[in-house]
């Protein structure tokens, strides 16, 4: 008789490669439909630079839940939270801090960018609802004693 799976355990890290690997295929296409559209490496690099920037901040959000998740699962929320504020600073940095570099070709940067948010949304959508979650914990010792039982009919 087969028997119950149990909840997967630690599932962050397996939806982090779920989403690298799909975004990876992504932008390894735009960067070669960029780099034949526009002629230049700047289109092709360009596409890369948009589609590692979403990698690095939305692969944030799963790193923290990895790291977290492991020693205290309650407090996942609240580090979602501060991730989520270290990644909106983050880009502020490097949004108005370090500027627009002279070689980007903001059209493919966006559109590999925005390509990228798809897709790893899409693939982080499928890597959760193929996960296993436990609902309730079993009782160590088998069902628990009913109470009342029978009353000798």
């Amino acid at each position: 008789m087969p028997s119950a799976s149990g909840a997967t355990p630690g599932p962050w890290l397996a939806i982090l490669r779920t989403c690298l690997v799909a975004t990876a295929v992504l932008v390894a296409v735009l960067a070669a439909a960029a780099g034949l559209v526009s002629g230049s490496l700047a289109g092709a690099a360009s596409a890369v630079a948009g589609g590692l920037l979403v990698a690095v901040f939305f692969g944030i959000s799963l790193l923290v839940g990895h790291l977290v998740g492991r020693r205290n699962p309650s407090a996942a929320l609240g580090a979602f939270l501060a991730g989520y504020v270290i990644k909106v600073l983050g880009f502020g940095v490097l949004a108005f801090g370090v500027g627009r570099p002279e070689w980007l070709d903001t059209l493919w940067f966006f559109v590999a960018a925005v390509a990228s948010v798809v897709v790893w949304q899409a693939a982080e959508l499928r890597a959760f609802s193929k996960l296993r979650l436990r609902l309730y914990d079993e009782p160590a010792d088998g069902p628990a004693p009913q109470e009342g039982g029978a009353r000798g009919h």
